[in-house]
């Protein structure tokens, strides 16, 4: 069974389950498939709002499909999230691509 197909089948029993779900996004992602892939970033935020990794991701994605604003956008929900959970490694991380996208790089 692919992986796509195996975490499926996890979300399928337990459609909230945040790592199952960022890990199917990650799989997406790795075969080529931004769109599918920021749509299942979104439902891990959605169901879990703390889930730091899904917005430093998702807006990695967005700015490499030169989506800036949409990106500057999961950054600023993503920020408050390390907020959150104390983050601090993320945080850092993630200003630190807000602040590349602020100058236009």
């Amino acid at each position: 069974m692919d992986k796509i197909a195996l975490l499926s089948e996890i979300l399928a029993s337990n459609p909230h389950d945040s790592f199952a779900r960022y890990g199917l996004a990650m799989e997406y992602l790795s075969r080529g498939e931004s769109e599918t892939a920021l749509t299942e970033f979104q439902k891990t935020t959605d169901a879990n709002p703390d889930y730091v990794p899904a917005y430093q991701m998702s807006a990695q994605t967005l700015a490499k499909l030169h989506r800036a604003e949409d990106a500057k956008a999961r950054l600023a929900s993503g920020l408050d999230a390390a907020e959150r959970t104390h983050n601090s490694h993320a945080a850092s991380e993630m200003q630190a691509l807000l602040d590349e996208l602020e100058l236009g790089y």
